[in-house]
């Protein structure tokens, strides 16, 4: 067992990607690995299994069995738990699709298409979510998709000082919707059901308690006025339109300089 004293004369591991541990690419430590294994074929797993079964199920002895191998013959690969995380967490950052910011195009499509495809991203894969407040995100494919969003809020003509702020505005607003969408897509399939009948059921359910009838005949404008006849209509309709109004209002910051 390690000693408190013992941990904290260690320095904080801080990331995969600082610690000289990515460099071994798709080679494991020293001789003797298992064959039929390497690093990619790992990580690949790794995310296949946190889509199927979540964060909170994936272990490294559920990895092993997946891959049909031993727990141990995964540590050939990787140290710990958390540098697979890390290494699963910028694979997926490898299917965003990013713009050329020095392509000419109009900064506007370029940040709809940044913001939608990584909306995407958090919904398909729910895990990811916890695990950027997690992790320093700082592998390949993270920085790619970060320098993109950046150059392409630099070209928008806000100042300097705003710029961050606008990057914030929009990318946060996504974080959070596509974290809530995503979460609200597994718990309607852990339930066995659409989302629309998931919606229905809760709906009826709240409907029936005497606390909440004040709330929901006041609410019943501005859902009629939302539109759409699915769940996922609705929710189209709003993420276009919350992403429009920030996009008009880093117009409106740029107009008044």
């Amino acid at each position: 067992m390690v000693r408190a004293a013992d941990r904290a004369k260690r320095p904080a591991r801080t990331s995969v990607w600082l610690e000289g541990k990515a460099s071994r690419g798709g080679s494991a430590r020293g001789g003797g690995q298992p064959s039929g294994l390497d690093r990619e074929r790992i990580t690949g797993a790794t995310v296949r299994l946190l889509d199927a079964e979540g964060l909170a199920k994936f272990s490294m002895r559920r990895l092993a069995a997946e891959l049909n191998v031993t727990a141990m013959s995964v540590y050939w690969y990787v140290d710990t738990k958390d540098d697979l995380l890390e290494l699963a967490l910028d694979a997926v950052f490898g299917e965003l699709g990013l713009p050329d910011p020095e392509s000419g195009e109009d900064w506007r499509e370029q940040l709809r298409a940044l913001a939608v495809g990584y909306r995407a991203l958090l919904v398909r894969h729910p895990w990811v979510s916890p695990l950027i407040g997690n992790f320093l995100n700082i592998g390949p494919c993270s920085m790619s998709f970060s320098l993109c969003v950046q150059q392409v809020v630099r070209n928008t003509g806000l100042p300097p000082h705003g710029q961050m702020g606008a990057l914030s505005a929009v990318f946060q607003f996504v974080y959070g919707f596509g974290t809530i969408e995503g979460h609200f897509v597994q718990r309607c399939a852990s339930a066995g059901m659409s989302q629309d009948e998931y919606f229905r059921q809760a709906m009826s359910t709240i409907s029936e308690q005497p606390q909440f009838a004040a709330n929901l005949a006041s609410a019943a404008d501005l859902m009629e006025a939302r539109g759409g006849d699915t769940v996922e209509e609705m929710r189209e309709r709003d993420f276009t339109f919350a992403l429009e109004m920030l996009v008009a209002g880093i117009e409106t910051m740029v107009a008044r300089g």
